[in-house]
């Protein structure tokens, strides 16, 4: 009986100082990784101003890009033709691409619109597109844009 209780003990011993060894290996790697991290804002925003908000900032790898509407008379082909290529260039720039988009959000100045957007926007993000949310508000789009849209990707 004795024999048994003394296996236990190591046993449990073993386990315990296991847990502890590897809860310490993950603290020490989380930390690490959380030291790297830095908030970074694409383009810099320029000595001593400040703006109003960042058109792209990344933490990690992952990157935020800001809306982007299209600002010109036009349909709406056009308008989500216009933002699709200037999102692909601001994720091309800050060393991403349009199949590493993880979320999108698409703001429509008419729901109706929808269908006509969508059009345009199939097959622009590689074989597994990103998860998408689209409203219409109810004050419409900033600057008359038919169309904006914001975006997660990774780099």
């Amino acid at each position: 009986m004795k024999e048994q209780s003394r296996r236990g003990l190591l046993k449990n011993a073993a386990i315990a100082a296991a847990a502890v060894g590897s809860s310490a290996i993950l603290s020490e790697t989380a930390s690490a990784k959380t030291e790297k991290l830095e908030k970074k804002s694409y383009p810099p925003p320029k000595p001593g101003e400040t703006p109003l908000f960042s058109g792209a900032v990344s933490y990690g790898n992952l990157l935020f890009l800001a809306g982007v509407g299209a600002h010109f008379e036009g349909t709406i082909e056009e308008h989500t033709k216009h933002v699709l290529d200037e999102l692909e260039q601001k994720l091309q720039s800050a060393g991403s691409s349009m199949d590493k988009v993880l979320k999108v959000n698409v703001y429509l100045n008419d729901i109706k619109d929808w269908e006509r957007m969508n059009t345009v926007y199939k097959g622009r993000w590689g074989s597994v597109p990103p998860v998408r949310t689209t409203i219409a508000p109810a004050g419409g789009i900033p600057g008359n844009s038919l169309v904006e849209i914001d975006l997660i990707a990774y780099i």
